[in-house]
């Protein structure tokens, strides 16, 4: 399960963002994860707590927002949305499309006590 490893690595990075802020504890976390980032919301969602035990954001609430998978078409130049195992245009239906979005796991937003 290399979703806990990803959770850890957040952990790190969270902990690190509180230090620079000087703060006491992370109440909140925030992330958008696409379909297509090779992680899975429940697994990180089981990770988490595993991951964020004895830390700063330990009893902090993570939200996990799916981001949409999107493609620009590189025939007709539209975007649009896509499924992750059809990424054709949704205009014109070509094949030949560049992913814009759906592959990215973001750190969105934090919230910290001080």
């Amino acid at each position: 399960m290399h979703e806990l490893s990803i959770c850890q690595a957040l952990i790190e990075q969270v902990e690190q963002l509180a230090r620079e802020n000087q703060a006491t504890a992370v109440t909140a976390i925030w992330l958008q994860v696409g379909p297509l980032s090779g992680a899975e919301i429940p697994l990180l969602e089981h990770a988490y707590p595993v991951a964020a035990a004895g830390t700063l954001a330990e009893h902090a609430e993570l939200t996990i927002d799916a981001a949409p998978i999107r493609v620009r078409c590189r025939s007709c130049g539209e975007e649009s949305a896509a499924s992750a195992n059809r990424l054709l245009c949704g205009v014109c239906n070509d094949y030949r499309t560049e992913l814009v979005s759906g592959d990215e796991m973001i750190l969105s937003r934090l919230e910290f006590e001080k």
